[in-house]
This record gives structure tokens, sequence and C-alpha cells, in this order.
């Protein structure tokens, strides 16, 4: 049993050094989570009442301490409504996200044949819309749509957008390295600081980039613009160069924290909100 009291003292000695690096890890996913869903507003509401609260339990402020224990109850549930959609992505996320599911991601080849297809289209001014999740599962999305299980081609991709065909207006999901299915039906974003002439794809790509973590891929059926919508951010009019780069980063390091788009295009973009980019 000495290997054992052995195993217990290292236990013993490297506990503290394990229980800080859980709590960091935990702390870190949990702002991630909350960064990416738009959720940070109602973090920062509620630290904000707990420092105006600390400040009256602090300086003994008993009649501010009297209202806020009062007001309290009724403040929790007016965030749980004015935030309920933040807090519906959150637990989404959390329930959706598969932690030990093989991530198979779409190879170099076949990201360039999707990228082809896109530029083709674009030329075309025909509409295409493409989603690549990442570790939240679209299954329910996919089911919306036709089931393909098909080789990633762009001649394939061309064919399911080029012409008005029964699956021309919905989703391509891109998954395990495979078209999944076309056809399919996205949720729309209820943002109002959207640019009022975007059209059903770009809400649409935007609305799947808030609730999920999916990476999507938008060609404009009216101007031909090629987009990315991703972490509940949508970039417009990028370069294929541009597209090429970010969907090779952001598929491939889908485990760390990505880093943001630096738009280098020739055309001057403007940033709305801080969060969708326009020409």
């Amino acid at each position: 049993m000495e290997w054992f009291q052995r195993l217990v003292s290292i236990y013993d000695n490297i506990r503290p050094l394990l229980d800080v690096a859980l709590l960091a890890f935990l702390l870190y996913k949990g702002y991630e989570l909350l960064e990416k869903t738009q959720a940070l507003p109602l973090v920062k509401g509620a630290a904000f009442l707990a420092l105006v609260y600390g400040i009256a339990y602090l300086f003994n402020l008993t009649t501010l301490r009297w209202v806020l224990t009062i007001i309290a109850p009724g403040l929790i549930i007016a965030i749980a409504i004015v935030f309920q959609p933040e807090l519906r992505k959150i637990f989404m996320r959390l329930g959706q996200t598969e932690f030990f599911r093989p991530d198979i991601k779409p190879r170099i080849g076949q990201l360039d044949a999707v990228i082809t297809a896109a530029e083709l289209l674009s030329e075309r001014r025909r509409g295409m819309l493409v989603v690549f999740p990442r570790k939240i599962n679209l299954k329910n999305i996919a089911e919306t749509g036709t089931r393909i299980n098909g080789e990633i081609s762009s001649s394939l991709i061309i064919a399911i957008f080029e012409f008005d065909g029964p699956l021309h207006d919905g989703a391509l999901i891109i998954q395990s390295g495979k078209i999944a299915a076309a056809g399919c039906f996205l949720p729309l974003s209820e943002r109002q600081d959207i640019r009022k002439n975007f059209g059903t794809r770009h809400r649409a790509s935007l609305g799947m980039a808030e609730q999920s973590d999916a990476v999507v891929l938008i060609v404009s059926e009216e101007t031909g613009a090629i987009s990315l919508a991703y972490d509940a951010k949508l970039y417009y009019d990028l370069s294929s160069m541009e597209v090429t780069r970010k969907l090779k980063e952001l598929l491939d390091s889908g485990s760390r924290r990505e880093a943001q788009i630096q738009v280098t295009s020739q055309k001057e973009k403007t940033e709305v909100q801080g969060e969708v980019l326009i020409d």
C-alpha cells in the first residue's frame, strides 16, 4: 500500500493547483459562452447591482439596503424577462454541445471546393447559404431539410443553388466531411440594427450564428457579395482570400477562442453597432 499512500500524498500536493486550474477553466469557458451569446450586458447589470449593494452594506446605508432588499425579487424577474433570449441561447448551447463528439473537420480540398462554388455563384448572382457546424449539434436543423450525405464537390453545390429548385432557398449543412443536408431552414435573427436591405439569407445566417457556434458562408443573390457569420456577428462583402483564410482558421481551431477577423478588403468597411460589418 506504499504506492497508494504516495499517490494520495501527490494528490494532496497538487489538489490546490488542480482546484484553481479547473475554476479558471470554467470561468474562461463561461465568459466565452457569454460573449458568443451576447449576454455580457446581463453579467454587467448583475455586477452593477452587486456593487451597489456592497457599497450600501459597507457604508451601512440602511435605506438603500432596505430598498434593494425589497425590489431584489422583482429585479430578478425583470432581468429574466428582459434577457430571456440571451438566457435561452445559453441553455441551448449548454444542452446541444457535444464535448466528446469526434470533430471531423472539412479537409483543405473540400473547403476549396465550397469556396470555388461560392465564387462562381457570386459571379452569376445566385444566392448560397452553407453552414459549418462546430461543437454544437445541428441535427434539429438538418432534419428540416433533405438528407444528402454526399461528397463535397463544387459541382454538386452549384447544382443545388444555381437553379430555382426545391433546395435553392434553404441552407446546406456540411458536417463530418460530407454534405449532410440541403434545403434546411435556419432561425431568423431578431436584431433591429441590421441593414434594412439585408435579405432573408443574411438574417438567417446571423440567427444561426446567434443560436449556435456554427460558421455560415453566405452569397448574396442581389449583390453577389460573399460574407461570413459566426459568434453572433456578420462580416459582409469579404474577398475570396479573406473567406478562405478565416474558414480555415475557424474550422481548424474550433477548440480555442478565435481571433477577430481583420478586414483588409479594398473597399472601405464601416462597423455598425460594433458587430455587423458593411460596405
